[in-house]
């Protein structure tokens, strides 16, 4: 049952809005604040034309915009208590719908981070993440330092958020649900040579977790020419798409999950339970499964040393051919890329 797109909910249904929102274009201070009252008044809009309305999505880069020669200039940047993101919890409050946020945010210690908030009906953040894998070498953001952050959200759901790149790496998602998100939330300011790639990993990402996955990237074209191409999309937790936007600027999808079917597939299937089954390895065989970790891989990153077989040959390894300077200096610290508090994650 899809509810006719939420008009209709289910019994348990958390019912989405994906907003395929324009690219706006920023090239001064007064344009941050025009484009979070663009935002807000979507939202408004959205809750209050489909009154069943949960959770409002807005892609990555809807209210910076796009345009690279903008990104690290400090006067164009975002701040968790700045006026464009109090105006957004206060739309969220206003309308009595949760929302979920993108923002390039000023790092007084280094490069800006690429971040991310969902907020409640109340108005409230109940998660806070940093983007963990910026899209190098065309990106110059500082890689997250909050791990993937799960809260708790509106029909009982767990929601998590990654961003844009993230969902190409399937340990992105799979940490997500690991940590308990039945619901993952992935915004994106994608071009079309990605459309074949956002496809084929967002019903990788659900079925590979059994969690719904709901994403959604800007729309349209801003200064610099170049479309962003919308592509809103809600994937069951087999994978099956359930609902699919296209390239409108602006245009909102809606579309129902329900929160315990993830739930119930976790505990009740037997093949294909393959979050479970990765430390189960062999349960039919093995009392219990097979509970080590076979992948160097994953052995190699904890300790340090990951490292590729062709490391030496790779050719891109920071953003000097992508017109930013070289990071001289600057490491990551164990953990993560600065030392930073953990924002209300609620897991």
């Amino acid at each position: 049952m899809s509810g006719l797109g939420g008009l209709n909910p289910s019994p348990g249904a958390l019912v989405l809005a994906l907003v395929q929102a324009q690219v706006p274009v920023v090239a001064r201070p007064e344009d941050l604040l025009r484009a979070a009252e663009h935002l807000a008044g979507l939202l408004r809009g959205a809750k209050r034309g489909m009154p069943t309305l949960d959770l409002v999505v807005f892609p990555e880069y809807s209210l910076n915009g796009l345009d690279p020669a903008t990104w690290l200039d400090d006067d164009l940047l975002c701040d968790l208590d700045g006026p464009e993101i109090a105006l957004l919890r206060a739309a969220c409050a206003e309308a009595g719908v949760w929302g979920c946020f993108s923002l390039m945010e000023r790092n007084p210690d280094g490069a800006p981070w690429n971040s991310g908030i969902i907020v409640d009906d109340a108005g409230e953040v109940q998660l806070y993440y940093r983007k963990m894998h910026p899209w190098t070498p065309l990106e110059p953001w500082q890689p997250g330092d909050l791990g993937v952050p799960v809260c708790d959200g509106p029909k009982g759901s767990r929601l998590a958020l990654i961003i844009c790149h993230d969902g190409m790496l399937p340990e992105m998602a799979r940490e997500a649900a690991y940590r308990g998100a039945d619901v993952v939330l992935r915004t994106a300011g994608y071009t079309y040579p990605i459309r074949p790639s956002w496809r084929i990993t967002n019903q990788a990402n659900a079925f590979h977790n059994l969690a719904y996955t709901a994403s959604v990237c800007l729309a349209g074209a801003d200064s610099t020419g170049i479309r962003s191409m919308g592509e809103a999309m809600v994937c069951d937790v087999d994978g099956t798409v359930l609902e699919q936007g296209d390239g409108t600027p602006d245009r909102i999808v809606t579309a129902e999950v329900v929160p315990a079917r993830a739930r119930e597939a976790r505990r009740s299937w037997g093949v294909e339970n393959n979050l479970y089954q990765l430390g189960h390895r062999g349960y039919v065989a093995v009392e219990g499964g097979a509970t080590d970790s076979p992948y160097t891989f994953m052995q190699d990153l904890v300790a340090g040393t990951y490292r590729l077989p062709w490391e030496d040959e790779v050719e891109h390894v920071d953003g000097t051919r992508s017109g930013f300077p070289a990071p001289a200096g600057v490491r990551a610290r164990p953990g993560g890329a600065t030392p930073a508090p953990r924002g209300p994650s609620g897991g």
